[in-house]
């Protein structure tokens, strides 16, 4: 998850929100209200909702986001995230402590997670192979090519 999660207040501006994530280096800003969250707008939203439709970028943030917001709990374990990312085929999920915006979680950072794991199951078997290298063929097991005709 990254975290603190990059977010601004629904009358932002879209220009501002799009400087805000070019600044910040994210794809995605949480959009709050009231301090809670209200919606979601992405690098994608601010392309097709404000770029392609000739919108206008001073209009707020609350025109182009997403709303409502598909979130998981801090608490939450990643198999449930994993799940939230299948069930709805969202790209990004809010994280929160309560009501309290805590971070944004990807689909990035769970194929992260998954090549960790994956690393992390090989790498002993990758050492051992190296440590004690498989025997080479035994001549008898070696074919011999077909003659051509």
């Amino acid at each position: 998850m990254s975290a603190p999660a990059v977010a601004v207040p629904a009358g932002t501006p879209v220009d501002e929100v799009a400087r805000r994530m070019d600044v910040d280096g994210v794809g995605c800003v949480v959009v709050t209200e009231g301090g809670e969250v209200c919606g979601i707008v992405t690098d994608r939203d601010l392309a097709v909702r404000v770029v392609a439709a000739g919108a206008d970028p001073a209009a707020a943030v609350r025109t182009v986001m997403s709303s409502p917001v598909v979130t998981v709990e801090a608490v939450d374990d990643v198999h449930t995230a994993y799940r939230v990312f299948r069930n709805t085929g969202v790209r990004r999920l809010p994280v929160l402590d309560g009501r309290r915006l805590v971070g944004v979680l990807t689909v990035d950072d769970l194929l992260m997670d998954v090549f960790q794991r994956v690393a992390d199951l090989l790498g002993p078997v990758a050492w051992s192979v190296l440590a004690d290298p498989p025997a080479p063929p035994h001549p008898a097991d070696a074919r011999t090519p077909p003659e051509s005709a």
